[in-house]
């Protein structure tokens, strides 16, 4: 499996990454793991679910994809729900969200037989106010394990 690679330059205040040239030659660089899928999977806004909103939440934008409404399996999504949590208080509990929503987002590498496991811890930066790490292991069929890291800046409390 081929895919596009990605430059990890995060922009902290508009979450953008930079695609990697090709220094060989025009295009996009290429690599054979999984970090561009990852990163989508992560850092692209998956629709939000109705009970993820204020009760009295009316006319709230629930974001997403709009292609999601034409997916290949009914109810597929892409993206994930980490957006949600952008303004939430830096506890235990945003953490376990977080992973969660982490995980929820990545679960399509394992229903499509790409992964034989993933992994997501999360936790606080210390001396890093507002920053969450994130760290994503992917395991493979005969492949090492794949270890992505990510700082996340955190807007809440």
């Amino acid at each position: 499996m081929s895919d596009i690679a990605t430059q990890l330059i995060a922009d902290p205040n508009s979450f953008r990454f930079d695609w990697a040239l090709d220094p060989a030659g025009p295009g996009l660089t290429e690599d054979e793991g999984l970090q561009t899928a990852v990163i989508i999977s992560l850092f692209t806004d998956r629709r939000a679910e109705v009970a993820d909103l204020p009760a009295d939440a009316t006319g709230h934008d629930r974001r997403g994809w709009w292609g999601d409404s034409f997916a290949e399996v009914e109810g597929d999504r892409i993206g994930s729900r980490l957006w949600l949590l952008a303004r939430e208080k830096k506890t235990q509990a945003t953490l376990l969200k977080a992973r969660d929503f982490a995980k929820e987002a990545l679960a399509w590498l394992l229903d499509d037989g790409i992964a034989r496991g993933v992994i997501v811890a999360t936790s606080w930066m210390p001396g890093r106010d507002g920053v969450m790490v994130m760290v994503v292991e992917i395991s493979r069929a005969g492949k090492p394990v794949t270890k992505y890291q990510f700082e996340v800046f955190w807007k809440g409390n």
